[in-house]
C-alpha cells in the first residue's frame, strides 16, 4: 500500500514538471523570433573588406600594363614621399580623395577616469584627413 501512495504522489509531480516544460515551450517560441531577428541581423552586417597597398598595387599593373613588383614599388615609394612631406608639415591635396596635414595639439588638462586626479596632457601631432567633395559623393 505503501508502493501505492509513492505512485500517486509521483504522477502529480510528473504533471508539474509537464507543465513546466510547456510553459518553457511556450516562452522559448515567444523568444525565438526576436532570437531569429537578431540572428538575421548579425549574418547581413558584413565585414568590410580590406584592401591592401599590394592589391592596389596588383590592380594597378594589371590595369596598365606593368609588373606587379614596379607597381607595387610606385605605390611604397609614393607613401614615403608623403610621410616625408608631412613630417616637414606640408598639407598635401589629392585631387579626388582629399587633404591630408599634420594638425598640433596644445598641452591641456585633463582628469584620469579612475581617480579623479587632474593630469596634464602633453602637446602632440595629428595627422588630419579631409575628404574631397567628389569623394563624398561618390559614397
Amino acid at each position: 500500500m505503501a508502493a501505492a501512495k509513492a505512485k500517486a504522489k509521483a504522477k502529480p509531480a510528473a504533471k508539474k514538471t509537464a507543465a513546466k516544460k510547456t510553459a518553457a515551450k511556450k516562452t522559448a517560441v515567444k523568444k525565438s523570433p526576436t532570437a531569429a531577428k537578431a540572428a538575421k541581423a548579425t549574418k547581413s552586417v558584413k565585414k568590410p573588406v580590406t584592401i591592401t597597398l599590394r592589391n592596389l598595387g596588383d590592380a594597378l599593373a594589371e590595369a596598365h600594363d606593368v609588373p606587379k613588383k614596379q607597381a607595387n614599388e610606385m605605390l611604397s615609394n609614393m607613401v614615403d614621399m608623403i610621410t616625408t612631406h608631412l613630417k616637414k608639415g606640408a598639407r598635401l591635396r589629392i585631387a579626388g580623395l582629399g587633404i591630408l596635414q599634420v594638425r598640433h595639439r596644445p598641452a591641456r588638462m585633463g582628469r584620469n577616469p579612475a581617480t579623479g586626479e587632474s593630469i596634464k596632457i602633453k602637446a602632440s601631432k595629428k595627422i588630419a584627413f579631409r575628404a574631397a567633395k567628389d569623394l563624398k559623393e561618390a559614397i
